[in-house]
């Protein structure tokens, strides 16, 4: 199937299995996003989840938090991991932001991820989800099916995000991303997958083909890798 005639299908797909995708990770306004997407590298969202009640409690705005002892703060996100490492970046952060943001999450790419701790995506992320900019977070669900259903060659992260981007319109970015993650989770995972039963890889897998009743069926190549 050519690309052209799979992203519509791919949609209509993602908005029947998977239509209103809430925010993952629990947080009141752009700080405490930044904050939770931060503490969610090498961690899941659950556990995030678990440990932020507890630190925004302590310290929800990042005057509150600059003030908070580095120990402290990896002692309230022991249970997450590179606690110690998270902890640094947390307490450079909410001090810079103070200094030089006068105490605001920043509204732009090239300042966002001039924080420690933030990243392409992490700074993708707090843009689209908390001001509604265009930004199209790559993570690694979004990753591996983009290139399972052809929509990108899956070279690197920052590939993929290129392609999609070009694919989908941009006002469907922050829904769409969402709707992926949480698609790839329950339909698509990386393991143990089968691919004739996925709703979408079963159209759209990079060997897809037709079965003579007109069906799609998956066509197993030792060259094609999920």
């Amino acid at each position: 199937m050519k690309r052209a005639d799979k992203l519509p299908r791919i949609r209509a797909v993602l908005d029947e299995l998977v239509p209103e995708v809430p925010v993952p990770l629990d947080h009141v306004d752009p700080f405490t996003l930044l904050v939770a997407v931060v503490l969610s590298a090498q961690t899941t969202d659950r556990k995030v989840n678990e440990v932020t009640p507890a630190l925004f409690a302590r310290a929800s705005t990042p005057q509150a938090l600059a003030r908070l002892p580095v120990r402290t703060i990896q002692r309230l996100i022991r249970t997450v991991g590179l606690a110690p490492t998270k902890a640094r970046a947390l307490s450079r952060l909410s001090r810079i932001l103070v200094e030089q943001h006068g105490g605001r999450v920043p509204r732009t790419f090239q300042e966002l991820e001039a924080l420690p701790g933030v990243g392409h995506k992490t700074a993708s992320v707090v843009l689209s989800q908390a001001f509604g900019l265009p930004a199209f977070p790559v993570d690694t669900h979004i990753h591996r099916l983009a290139a399972r259903w052809g929509l990108s060659t899956g070279r690197s992260v920052v590939h993929t995000e290129r392609d999609l981007k070009r694919l989908f319109p941009e006002e469907s970015w922050g829904k769409l991303h969402l709707q992926l993650i949480a698609f790839g989770r329950r339909y698509c995972p990386a393991r143990g997958h089968d691919p004739e039963r996925c709703p979408i890889c079963a159209f759209a897998a990079r060997g897809a083909a037709r079965k003579p009743d007109g069906r799609a069926r998956t066509v197993r190549r030792k060259t094609l890798r999920a």
